[in-house]
């Protein structure tokens, strides 16, 4: 939408405000720059000191900042305006504006690595023939110099060009007087292509731009990471409000049928529904009978029999019948919609984990500037000639350069992360495996989870398959469909006719038969149950077909394994009360939960979160798509509903359930090598510091040093690839 400019306040924005019923006015805004939980909580921090803003929310896997408005009167441009002061450029939130904003980052950042990997291989050609000088190997001034000139001309405009984003990242932090792990890096980058000038001009010893560009390809090499991983931890409540068809069949005032778009939904419009399609919007029934799917909201694998004035949710599938019902929510106010809501608030407050580098960055940066800094200014005050003194200040900002602790955690996650994809297991977010290390409780969904989502016949014998199998096959009833399965491929009954929420009826060689409810099939004195069909011809004896979910091979292992490693263990069910206790039995778990709604899922979730509880969530419905985002982690099966795998960190690609268990001890293995990663840094700060403020390292031995501290972090985050 374009932009509308006022000569009094600048753009008109007033299109992109948006009023509830209750007369609060919301703006949301695309924010760029924002990486880490520090940039959350300045602007957030920010935003609500503004005069008029009543809260701000700031989500920082879509850039999406909500922010909430005493009244319409607030002008968006003086809130842009403070956004550009901190450093983070906004504009009107548009998703396709916003998907275009961060294709636009990741080719920027693939563009840099790719210049700073060439970079350092090339200027490394010309520093090796300077380094063999070191080793008593004749080479000429002039063509020492000529070697340090071309390193120069190849290295510096390399350095330059890929160290952009961390220029401006450290340029945005420090306008505002803070300082982020881009300020040290942006400072010894520099300093290093400075000194390196100074010493090919002055034919010195040595040059660095070598070092200064491999620095920033390994640097570059964990934010390409951290940028792609975040991409995949993306709201899923787009994928939720995709399940939403574009247009609805609503009856005019005429009693004809017209498609219209599904934003111009209003309450109390009619509308027409047809086997197949899902129920747009939130409505009562009016007209027909029919069976609802509710399986992908409520978790419960039978068909939900509804008649006039029954309440149908959207999202729902009408697998039989004609319906006509009347609207009782526009589209964004549906039952799907609220979904979509819970699922956008659990990953903004997911996106509020803090990562460990940036707990030790605050730290870690002054200090390092501060030794530098004594260092030049100690050197020169004991007697050393300024550029003698620079130089010790510039090892000790080479030596220390965070880039051991920069790949602390991405080279953990890379190596976990592979392990996992090849035992079936789809790494989706950054952070992930750090919080699925942290958990001490696990919840369930029961179907698609512990079973595997789907009636199976079971008891019946050949005989009596064979015989319903042609009405079997020409019904779309999940229960029907078993039968057909298990049947094979066959003939079809004629003259077939499918009653809503009863059953289907047809000719079988020329006989009448039935297959459906009791009382349909002809056994008025029992009540059918949900998990059976009646089957029989016409005259004949009827007999009954039962079902059950069939529990997965492995489950009962799983929560043997989970309860092992000290980990207790829930269900929680949108299915009936019956099946999950049945399912609760088998598999050996007590405390279980069912028909569940998804709003009342969530708040089991942040309940046991305010217990203090570190929550697994394991569902695959859209029903579980809110609590999968408000776990502290959550993990998906491949058959999962799309949306929900979008709302978790994990998706196992494969059937086993144990796959989790194997997540979590790799996961609990990585944050151990992290942690010894960042123990490392640590200590080797402490030992090559002081080395460099006394002048034992050079630039030279300092960008050797510093290289061999990201080596050692790697390799020891290999170590994740083998350990049980």
């Amino acid at each position: 939408m374009a932009l509308v400019l006022d000569a009094a306040n600048g753009p008109d924005m007033s299109a992109f405000l948006r009023r509830s019923d209750d007369g609060h006015v919301a703006l949301d805004l695309l924010v760029t720059g924002a990486r880490c939980a520090g940039c959350i909580s300045k602007i957030e921090r920010e935003m609500t000191g503004l005069a008029g803003v009543d809260s701000a929310r700031l989500n920082l896997s879509t850039g999406r900042l909500v922010l909430g408005l005493r009244d319409a009167g607030v002008e968006p441009g003086r809130i842009i305006a403070a956004l550009g002061r901190l450093g983070y450029p906004a504009t009107p939130y548009d998703p396709a504006a916003a998907l275009v904003q961060h294709d636009r980052e990741g080719r920027r950042l693939i563009l840099a690595l790719a210049v700073a990997g060439f970079g350092a291989m090339n200027a490394m050609m010309f520093s090796v023939p300077i380094w063999a000088g070191l080793f008593d190997q004749e080479l000429g001034p002039a063509t020492r110099s000529m070697m340090m000139w071309m390193s120069a001309v190849v290295g510096a405009p390399c350095a330059i060009f890929a160290g952009m984003p961390f220029f401006q990242s450290a340029w945005r932090s420090l306008r505002v007087g803070k300082a982020n792990m881009d300020v040290p890096i942006s400072v010894g980058v520099i300093l290093t292509l400075a000194i390196s000038f100074s010493e090919t001009i002055l034919n010195g010893r040595d040059a660095y731009f070598d070092a200064a560009v491999s620095l920033l390809f390994l640097l570059l090499i964990g934010r390409w990471l951290d940028h792609v991983l975040r991409a995949k931890a993306r709201s899923a409540a787009g994928d939720l409000l995709a399940l939403q068809a574009p247009v609805a069949c609503v009856i005019d005032q005429t009693g004809q049928e017209r498609s219209v778009p599904l934003s111009n939904i209003q309450p109390g419009d009619r509308l027409r529904v047809r086997p197949g399609d899902r129920i747009p919007v939130d409505a009562t029934l009016e007209e027909g009978e029919g069976l609802l799917d509710n399986s992908l909201l409520t978790g419960e694998s039978a068909p939900e029999r509804v008649r006039p004035g029954a309440l149908c949710r959207a999202g729902a599938v009408n697998t039989s019948g004609l319906l006509t019902l009347r609207a009782r929510a526009r589209s964004e106010d549906s039952s799907l919609a609220a979904i979509a809501r819970l699922v956008e608030a659990g990953t903004q407050s997911r996106s509020r984990y803090v990562r460990l580098a940036d707990r030790a960055a605050a730290l870690y940066v002054p200090v390092v500037h501060a030794a530098a800094l004594a260092t030049f200014a100690g050197g020169w005050a004991l007697g050393l000639d300024p550029r003698e003194a620079l130089i010790r200040a510039v090892a000790v900002l080479i030596v220390t350069c965070p880039c051991a602790l920069g790949l602390a955690v991405p080279a953990v996650q890379v190596v976990a992360s592979a392990r996992l994809f090849r035992r079936g297991v789809l790494v989706k977010s950054g952070a992930a495996l750090e919080r699925l290390a942290e958990i001490d409780h696990v919840v369930f969904d029961k179907t698609g989870v512990l079973t595997e989502g789907r009636p199976a016949l079971v008891g019946a014998s050949p005989t009596i398959i064979a015989m319903a199998a042609p009405l079997a096959r020409a019904s779309s009833h999940p229960m029907a469909r078993a039968v057909a399965r298990a049947a094979g491929e066959g003939a079809l009954a004629t003259d077939v006719v499918e009653h809503a929420g009863l059953g289907v009826e047809g000719l079988i060689d020329g006989r009448r038969a039935r297959l459906g409810r009791a009382a349909f099939v002809g056994v008025p004195t029992l009540r059918s149950g949900e998990t059976e069909l009646w089957f029989g011809f016409e005259g004949d004896p009827k007999v009954r077909l039962q079902f059950s979910d069939v529990v997965r091979p492995d489950a009962m292992e799983t929560i043997a394994a989970l309860k092992a490693r000290g980990l207790t263990v829930e269900i929680l069910s949108g299915d009936q009360t019956g099946a999950v206790k049945a399912v609760a039995a088998t598999v050996g778990v007590s405390d279980w939960r069912a028909g569940l709604m998804p709003a009342e899922k969530a708040e089991a979730i942040d309940r046991l979160a305010a217990e203090g509880r570190k929550v697994l969530m394991i569902g695959d419905g859209l029903n579980d798509a809110a609590a999968l985002a408000r776990a502290h982690a959550a993990v998906a099966p491949g058959s999962a509903l799309e949306a929900s795998q979008n709302a978790a960190d994990l998706v196992l690609t494969h059937d086993a359930l144990m796959a989790v268990v194997e997540a979590i001890d790799v996961a609990r293995s990585a944050r151990r090598r992290a942690l010894e990663n960042f123990g490392f840094a640590a200590l080797y700060n402490l030992v090559a510091a002081p080395a460099a403020m006394i002048g034992l390292v050079n630039p030279f031995v300092a960008a050797l040093a510093m290289s061999g501290s990201s080596l050692v972090v790697t390799l020891n985050a290999l170590r994740v690839r083998n350990a049980r």
